[in-house]
């Protein structure tokens, strides 16, 4: 694990952060008014990981905003509107442009400005690896996994059609780089070249949840996210029906979160044929009350992801108690350390032998509870938000002083 990433300009003001349990680092900005800019729209609808996260940081941010800086949440869409007050304390910008087409024009031609759409601004925050077109501020990018770099086959829409192509190009001109982990910023910067000095890692905070009481009756055993190939949901069926053979009477499978793979599918990849449609259901996608009345019920949350930029499931799963088992990929045993069982994500057979063990040892779920609970409480939307707000300062004072 590389050390914290800096952002630094000794000559301006600086600020120590607490780097959430995982070392201090400091920002470093100059003081001078910022009105910021904060692409909203992941959060308008259905928010997956990325829409909480946006949601999260703007929440906090615009709480702890000096008094002359401001904060604007731009959206757009033809059909969805942003609710009035979506983020306390920020102005919003609502434009009625379909989504697909702004991308088009953004993403292939640069253009419009975001001066066309909205207020001034000095930064503009995409959540995304692609610039927001500007003619004066500073723009920074946010890069959640790189996936969609290694497995584009894998991947659907804009994302296939832009990112792989354009990402590297908008990444590099960017005047800052907002990751979710260290894992990820240690990608960014070997594999795009970015100096550490314009990445800025900003975890996401746990939930407000209170940890659960422990529950009085076994219950099911639950994936949470967007079922799509990486998250490799096929192998979890199969462990599960490995484990459904040697104890009959293990609980229900609960697969929660939108599908791109089809319920059919999953169901005929288990090997031994067996007709597990009595044990596995399907949720669909499911709004943050539900989310949390399923961590609060399951037995185990399981997390098989071949990568991921951070997994916001297995915090909101700790910080709630409930016992996690998860891949040992990606940035999940950065968020996860020694409060979780981490498996490789691609031996059926350990996974289930996993699951079984969870299952069966009271003392081993009780652990697992209590150190996921504690390891939750190491990330803060609040210190993110302030790491966030000093990257944004530097890039603004950077493109100013490069501008004069």
């Amino acid at each position: 694990m590389y050390k914290p990433l800096k952002v630094a300009q000794p000559e301006k003001s600086c600020q120590s952060i607490e780097g959430q349990g995982f070392g201090d680092f400091v920002v470093c900005y100059d003081p001078g008014r910022v009105d910021i800019l904060i692409d909203y729209r992941p959060a308008l609808r259905q928010r997956t990981g990325v829409g909480q996260y946006v949601h999260g940081l703007a929440t906090s941010l615009a709480a702890r905003l000096d008094v002359h800086d401001s904060l604007t949440v731009f959206s757009s869409s033809w059909k969805d509107r942003l609710p009035p007050g979506a983020v306390p304390d920020a102005g919003q910008v609502d434009a009625r442009i379909p989504v697909s087409v702004l991308n088009l024009a953004w993403h292939r031609l640069e253009w419009p400005p975001i001066e066309w759409l909205a207020p001034h601004a000095d930064v503009v925050h995409s959540l995304h690896p692609l610039l927001i077109p500007s003619r004066s501020a500073a723009r920074l990018v946010t890069v959640h996994d790189l996936y969609f770099l290694d497995r584009p086959e894998h991947t659907s829409g804009e994302i296939r059609r832009d990112y792989r192509s354009l990402a590297r190009s908008h990444v590099t001109r960017a005047d800052g780089v907002v990751v979710n982990s260290k894992y990820t910023g240690g990608q960014v910067a070997d594999r795009f070249g970015i100096s550490p000095d314009r990445i800025t890692v900003c975890y996401p905070g746990r939930p407000s949840w209170s940890r659960r009481p422990e529950p009085t009756v076994p219950g099911p055993i639950l994936f949470l996210g967007t079922v799509e190939p990486r998250k490799n949901v096929p192998r979890l069926i199969e462990a599960y029906a490995a484990v459904l053979d040697r104890r009959p009477g293990t609980p229900g499978l609960v697969i929660a979160g939108s599908t791109q793979i089809s319920r059919e599918e999953l169901l005929s990849r288990v090997p031994s044929g067996r007709d597990l449609t009595r044990h596995v259901s399907f949720s669909g996608y499911v709004e943050e009350a539900e989310r949390k009345r399923l961590l609060s019920t399951a037995s185990i949350l399981v997390l098989p992801s071949l990568e991921e930029g951070f997994g916001i499931p297995a915090l909101e799963a700790m910080a709630i108690g409930l016992p996690v088992i998860s891949s040992d990929r990606g940035a999940l045993p950065e968020v996860i350390g020694d409060a979780g069982v981490l498996i490789d994500p691609e031996d059926v057979r350990a996974l289930a032998v996993a699951i079984e063990r969870v299952l069966s040892d009271d003392h081993l779920r009780r652990g697992l509870s209590a150190k996921g609970v504690e390891r939750a409480n190491h990330f803060s939307w609040d210190a993110s938000a302030d790491a966030l707000y000093g990257a944004y300062r530097t890039a603004a004072a950077r493109k100013q002083r490069s501008t004069r």
